[in-house]
């Protein structure tokens, strides 16, 4: 799906009808070519309008891809009731922890090609894509391996209910037979949004997000055929999305089009995304291995605990929206402008983005907790369920602001090649701590409340780290540092 840019007049012509000969039509080609590459550019025009116009599809993508998945748990709980509402609501801290390493290393890949994408060092970037989608390809199907076969034995770790655990089974053995097209969607994307493009994507996610609605309907809904169905529509429409994304990359006109004749492992390619990437990986494994600790504990409190809390998280899903479409966009404009060597640039492009992500993401946080009983109430008729759900939304959506503030600061600072910096904050405070803080204190007071404030509670003293970092280091010029290293290795 390929959308022209406006037609240039170029070397003072005036637009109008022009003569159809090979020349002219090459220019045209040329001159559309170069008007997509220029809007993808983030180095150059206005600082608020690049971010915004940049984070606005990956926001709206976001809000399709959080309507879909909240829709499955609004189907299965209204037509499979809570039992099925249970083991659907239990998938996200799993299905993150073995996914998220590979999102992460994707991460890395997408820092080094918005990087040589701004310094327009075109030959290293088309370097680092191919080799990124060889190592989307491979650990897709390694991944597909250990969900469908290690499920059951992680699902009995989580404390997961008799009566709930064989949906649950059902629910992920379905999901994980498609999670090659989970990590190769997030791979294109990676590189789609590195180069600047976030429209395809959009466009992408909502016609999947459509056929997955209208699967749930017919598949559940209509058919009844239990969680394993949920899970069929979703892997549909991820496959779905990761198809189109692939054909755009291989009909783009750009530099970053994708050639399948070079997909593979490039060794100097390879060591650079792991370096960027790993720390980025390690760290969503371990936060999400801690948040299976609190969903374990949640488990313990029984299957209306499971419900009514995986009800908050589908909605909470929509307070991430803004915090991470700016961490993204932030990760990509620092890359980008730091290869390009404008520092000026990238300082006032964080403020701004900073500044946006954290009021959204409170504006969105206040709304929630006053509505907290009316949108629970949407998954289940149980005031059970429902009590579990407001009493989280009470707890931790106020506090919306200090995650979007710690999500930016970690995307600026992956953009800028520091990945290690927040993968030692998010491990100190969001998993020791975290984890830590809720074992110690469910041991003398047995309230859920507890486990609900163990996030607040991490999100703000993570904050206070980043915020010193970001403010004292000089973690602008880390590329360059980096470039004159290696450049002094090789004459060496």
């Amino acid at each position: 799906m390929v959308f022209p840019g406006k037609k240039s007049a170029g070397n003072g012509r005036e637009e109008g009808v022009w003569e159809m000969n090979d020349d002219n039509i090459s220019q045209g080609s040329s001159t559309r070519r170069h008007d997509r590459e220029d809007q993808n550019n983030l180095t150059e025009g206005s600082i608020w309008r690049k971010i915004l116009f940049f984070a606005l599809p990956i926001l709206l993508g976001q809000i399709f891809q959080q309507l879909y998945n909240t829709f499955d748990s609004l189907i299965v709980g209204k037509f499979l009731g809570d039992q099925a509402l249970a083991a659907v609501s239990s998938s996200g801290s799993l299905i993150f922890m073995l996914v998220g390493f590979f999102q992460g290393v994707a991460i890395g890949a997408a820092v080094i090609i918005a990087k040589e994408y701004g310094a327009k060092n075109y030959k290293t970037m088309r370097l680092a894509i191919h080799t990124d989608v060889a190592f989307g390809l491979t650990a897709g199907m390694l991944l597909t391996v250990l969900g469908v076969v290690f499920t059951p034995t992680i699902l009995r770790w989580m404390n997961t209910p008799a009566d709930v655990l064989p949906q649950s089974v059902e629910y992920f053995r379905f999901y994980f037979c498609g999670a090659i097209f989970t990590v190769m969607y997030n791979i294109f994307v990676g590189i789609l949004q590195a180069v600047g493009d976030s429209r395809h994507p959009l466009y992408y996610l909502i016609l999947s997000s459509l056929v997955n609605v209208v699967l749930d309907l017919i598949l559940v809904g209509g058919f009844r055929l239990g969680v394993g169905a949920a899970a069929l529509a979703t892997t549909i429409s991820q496959g779905l999305s990761a198809i189109l994304c692939l054909i755009q990359l291989l009909r783009s006109n750009g530099e970053y089009k994708l050639r399948l004749r070079e997909i593979g492992f490039h060794w100097n390619s390879l060591k650079n995304i792991i370096r960027f990437g790993l720390p980025s990986g390690i760290q969503n494994s371990v936060i999400a291995l801690a948040n299976l600790v609190v969903q374990t504990n949640i488990n313990g409190f029984g299957q209306a605990a499971m419900a009514g809390c995986g009800a908050y998280f589908k909605i909470e899903g929509f307070a991430f929206l803004p915090v991470t479409c700016f961490a993204q966009a932030l990760t990509t404009f620092v890359g980008q402008n730091l290869g390009a060597r404008r520092y000026d640039r990238v300082k006032k492009g964080v403020r701004f983005g900073m500044i946006c992500s954290m009021s959204l993401a409170e504006v969105i946080g206040i709304t929630f907790w006053l509505l907290a009983p009316v949108l629970v109430g949407l998954f289940s008729n149980s005031q059970e369920v429902v009590a579990f759900g407001v009493q989280q939304a009470r707890v931790e959506a106020l506090f919306y602001c200090m995650l979007a503030m710690a999500h930016c600061i970690a995307g600026i600072m992956r953009g800028a090649g520091k990945a290690t910096v927040p993968m030692f904050t998010m491990l100190g405070f969001w998993c020791v701590l975290r984890v830590t803080y809720i074992t110690v204190a469910l041991h003398f007071y047995q309230d859920i409340r507890v486990v609900f404030s163990a996030y607040p509670l991490t999100w703000c003293s993570s904050c206070v780290v980043f915020f010193l970092y970001f403010l004292k280091a000089d973690w602008m010029h880390s590329f360059e540092r980096q470039e004159k290293k290696q450049t002094s290795i090789q004459s060496g």
